[in-house]
């Protein structure tokens, strides 16, 4: 049996030591910045965490395993006392007169803490899993059961879910509320809590919309690998739009009603296309047998608003009539790496590049409008900006109160099309602005009345939760849960001051790692780094994480899921919920996920860790 070397010993005892030193000075500086603070133990220990972590000591997690101590990486939850159990195991090999003063600790109840936070925010566990499922309303959630069958949030408690999310940003105060009329039915009949919340939409920072190239529609018949026809197009022809179209019918055209009147079966209707080609339809049902006549068209053909067409009966011209509501197209606007766009402060609909007759020279560049007008008080030259979830990327080129010139660098080899509605990101501007917003206030007042989680979008630094909190303490809210959706570069750099703020108002709150915009605003490269980063500091502050962002996405879209998708599913188990977003199949994903998170359930217990120094910013404090 070897011996350890006492010297070995001894330097390790010696780093451990100034490493608890470290994470009680980090606490010491802290309450000098704030005399007034009273820290709550989560806040304590995250302070003694971020000091451990402000260096690198994965040399001395080495020399501690191959010594057949602990590695540490267990230290987020109870950081002082993982400390002091080492130190004290070091002690007693080591002479009498290497031994310090002992250091008062919570030995336990870190991870007991978590637990109670999270049964607050997120409610009681439904099974086995230490995982919630959240899941996104999609529209038609609000309307009840049909018949026998279930409703569609009944369906979804019985399947998993456990907390249901209302995005704000859709729909209306009287589809919320029905939604939440819908799950206390549900949560009654099954006996099954669920908890709600109410996703604020926060900032708008969206393109504009574009000016429409013209009014068009496109009929086309399907066809076989050669071009023959297979089955031909067939056309409702309606004196108003109307939904859902009859079976059988892919398309309909709006015509008006004296034209509609003299339709016959059996006739044809003659026209000339936008292209100058002639075309036939054939009429196979009309008023009688059906409830508009419909046409059937076997060759391609675009209709606009001028085209003038023609009742054929027997060969012999019966009536011309004009297609109406023609709806407009908008074509989006392409960009190739090089290109120049001009972001514009007033909401003029954007516009295509204009080039010289030859197609050579870009006369003026492409424009079009950014939702949000303090961006243009914040940027400068320099700055990056990314446009529909990082598919498009520039830099600042000018910036003055009305324009923005940013010039294209990142695009796929062929281009990419910008369209109407699509995010914004300039992750290296520090905007000025409050998360939120007048429309939050006012989705705010509903939400209030049947949401048990609010969730901040945009969130940027601990005054954004202070605001909210004094808003719903305004409106007599003071147990009301919050969740702050971490999702650009200046709330994760203020993660630690956030997280502290949120402790200090003794209001159930979580995070949510909210990995689009987030991973646009970091650099996709960088993803994986700072959403560890974030559970580790979440841990820390013993606050529950919801992982969020296209979980299975192709699941509940499309049925199947990547296996990409399965793997990425497994990691939720590292948070307290995951959420899913909103799909045909979501009944089958919520199955999966819950599943997955079961099975990793069973290997996991939060995640095991090297102790690099962590990338997210000091907090501001005194020497």
């Amino acid at each position: 049996m070897s011996v350890i070397p006492s010297d070995s010993l001894e330097a390790l005892h010696s780093q451990l030591v100034r490493l608890r030193a470290d994470a009680l000075q980090t606490e010491t500086r802290y309450l000098k910045a704030n005399p007034n603070a009273s820290l709550h133990p989560s806040a304590r220990n995250l302070l003694h965490y971020l000091g451990v972590r402000q260096q690198d000591i994965r040399q001395l997690q080495w020399e501690l395993q191959r010594q057949g101590l602990t590695s540490l990486s267990d230290i987020g939850a109870y950081t002082l006392s993982r400390l002091n159990g080492v130190i004290g195991l070091l002690e007693r090999l080591l002479p009498v007169d290497t031994q310090t003063p002992a250091v008062p600790a919570d030995e336990t109840s870190g991870p007991e803490r978590l637990r109670k936070h999270t049964e607050n925010l997120l409610g009681p566990w439904h099974d086995q899993s230490k995982v919630h499922v959240m899941v996104t309303m999609p529209s038609q959630a609000a309307q009840g059961a049909v018949g026998s069958e279930p409703s569609l949030i009944e369906s979804l408690l019985e399947t998993g879910m456990s907390v249901m999310r209302i995005n704000c940003a859709h729909d209306h105060p009287q589809a919320w509320q029905a939604m939440a009329d819908q799950l206390a039915l549900a949560s009654a009949k099954l006996g099954k809590s669920c908890r709600i919340q109410a996703d604020l939409a926060g900032p708008k920072l969206r393109t504009g919309p574009i000016h429409p190239s013209g009014q068009v529609l496109k009929f086309k018949p399907k066809r076989d690998l050669y071009g023959h026809v297979l089955e031909p197009h067939r056309i409702a022809l309606v004196a108003h739009e109307a939904a859902p179209l009859p079976a059988g019918i892919q398309s309909q055209l709006v015509m008006d009603a004296d034209f509609l009147a003299q339709i016959k079966t059996g006739d044809d209707i003659q026209f000339q296309d936008c292209r100058g080609q002639k075309r036939f339809m054939r009429v196979v049902a009309n008023q009688d047998a059906s409830p508009c006549p419909v046409v059937e068209l076997f060759r391609t053909a675009y209709v606009s608003n001028q085209t003038e067409f023609t009742l054929l009966r027997e060969d012999k011209k019966m009536a011309k009539g004009f297609a109406v509501a023609i709806p407009d197209v908008v074509v989006p606007i392409t960009l190739n790496k090089g290109d120049a766009l001009i972001l514009t402060r007033d909401a003029t609909p954007g516009s295509h590049a204009r080039w010289d007759h030859q197609g050579k020279t870009v006369l003026a560049p492409a424009r079009i409008h950014c939702t949000l007008p303090e961006a243009f008080d914040y940027v400068v030259p320099g700055h990056r900006v990314w446009f529909d979830d990082g598919k498009i990327g520039g830099v600042v080129k000018r910036c003055h109160g009305g324009e923005m010139l940013v010039e294209i660098t990142h695009a796929a080899p062929q281009g990419n099309k910008l369209r109407e509605e699509k995010g914004i990101n300039f992750p290296d501007t520090p905007l000025g602005i409050a998360a939120l917003t007048e429309k939050d206030r006012e989705d705010l007042q509903h939400a209030c009345q049947w949401a048990d989680i609010v969730a901040l979008s945009f969130v940027r630094c601990a005054d954004d939760v202070q605001l909210l909190h004094d808003t719903l303490l305004q409106w007599d809210k003071p147990n009301l849960g919050v969740v702050l959706k971490i999702e650009n570069q200046q709330a994760f750099k203020n993660l630690p001051g956030i997280l502290l703020r949120a402790i200090e108002l003794q209001r159930p709150f979580g995070v949510m790692i909210a990995r689009g915009d987030l991973a646009v605003e970091v650099g996709f490269e960088r993803l994986s780094e700072v959403q560890q980063e974030i559970l580790w500091l979440c841990e820390a502050a013993h606050t529950p994480v919801v992982w969020a962002t296209q979980i299975l996405e192709s699941m509940a879209k499309r049925g199947l899921p990547s296996r990409a998708e399965v793997s990425d599913a497994g990691m939720g188990v590292f948070a307290e919920c995951a959420m899913l977003n909103k799909g045909p199949y979501i009944l089958d994903t919520v199955r999966l996920l819950k599943g997955i998170l079961m099975r990793m359930d069973g290997h996991f217990q939060k995640r095991r860790a090297t102790l690099r120094k962590l990338t997210v910013a000091e907090l501001d404090l005194p020497e």
